[in-house]
């Protein structure tokens, strides 16, 4: 029984005392990882420029008929204004001239 008890004991110390190394190695390694992805996290946020956050979209209410009438007559009113002001008035000036002198010289014509 000796020699049982024994290679039993040897046994059991031998594989409590691999199982004790390989059980603290495995808790290094996952330290060392944990502290090497902080390290890396903070030289990256060091060295490269951090990126921009996205605009916050803005929530659009749908509009009322209401709102969708004075748009379009605002965009009349606009359209209407930017013609104004773009017009060569002269030449309407001188296109209405020609054509009264025209409409005179006939009814002069006529007349005769």
């Amino acid at each position: 029984m000796g020699f049982t008890t024994g290679f039993l004991g040897g046994v059991t110390l031998t594989s409590a005392v691999l199982y004790l190394t390989i059980s603290l190695h495995t808790q290094n390694r996952a330290t060392q990882a944990a502290l090497l992805r902080q390290q890396r996290r903070v030289l990256a946020e060091f060295y490269e420029p951090k990126k921009p956050e996205p605009e916050p979209t803005s929530r659009e209410a749908p509009v009322g008929l209401a709102e969708m009438a004075k748009d379009r007559w605002n965009r009349s009113l606009e359209e209407g204004v930017k013609k104004v002001y773009n017009t060569d008035w002269r030449r309407v000036r001188e296109d209405v001239e020609d054509r009264a002198s025209v409409i005179l010289q006939k009814i002069k014509d006529s007349t005769k």
